[in-house]
């Protein structure tokens, strides 16, 4: 799939993709969209509830694209001193030149960042491997409707998949219901997105929902959780 690197508001790099007009980040703020929707609102809550009983903090990313989320999730945990198991779905693994065209955000982050990235998207798929201490990641190249997930598995899931009116075939009752079936009890849903569709998908496959004030450019966001 064809893309080109752009900048967005705050400076942080995202991905467009002509063919679908459609940008993987907010132009508003890549790296600001990320820690607001997905590590604010979505591990921040776990990691404030410490420590998982019997191994790590298990998350799944509908979406793993640049690897942002990924990364910033590992520098969170890292902070909190939490392990995570990390898994990435991705249909569309980055071209060579695209990573390498990202690089240079990374080497600003000094080299343990600049060194993540490298390793990320050098990492066979399929496979775990760590990224840090107490970091496991597995790239995993398949769409979410044909993944084989264990139930119960997850803790917390980013769903992080091109808008609705791009991908309408991720975004389906069918797949939340997967999902679901995938997450631990208690565990969280978090997306960009506050179509109210969405959340009556979500809602449909047995999801608590709820909306939260969005980051910059978006008024609102969606939290879900799965009842205990």
């Amino acid at each position: 799939m064809l893309v080109e690197v752009r900048t967005t508001e705050d400076g942080s790099l995202t991905l467009f993709v002509p063919a679908l007009h459609e940008h993987y980040h907010s132009t508003h703020g890549a790296r600001r969209e990320a820690v607001h929707v997905f590590v604010g609102a979505g591990l921040g809550p776990l990691l404030a509830a410490g420590p998982t009983a019997g191994g790590p903090l298990r998350i799944l990313e509908v979406g793993l694209g640049t690897g942002l989320n990924a990364l910033l999730t590992l520098a969170a945990g890292q902070a909190a001193g939490a392990r995570i198991a990390y898994d990435g779905l991705e249909t569309y693994p980055l071209p060579r030149a695209v990573v390498a065209a990202l690089q240079p955000e990374w080497d600003q982050q000094g080299p343990g960042p600049a060194g993540q990235f490298a390793r990320l998207h050098a990492a066979p798929w399929n496979v775990p491997v760590e990224l840090a201490p107490g970091f496991t990641v597995q790239k995993v190249p398949r769409a979410v409707q044909t993944v084989a997930l264990a139930p119960g598995h997850y803790h917390l899931i980013y769903f992080d998949a091109f808008a609705p009116e791009k991908q309408p075939e991720l975004w389906t009752e069918a797949v939340f219901a997967k999902l679901f079936a995938a997450a631990a009890p208690g565990a969280l849903l978090v997306s960009y997105c506050a179509q109210g569709q969405f959340r009556r998908n979500l809602r449909a496959a047995g999801w608590l929902t709820e909306k939260l004030p969005g980051p910059p450019g978006k008024r609102e966001m969606t939290r879900a959780r799965k009842p205990s």
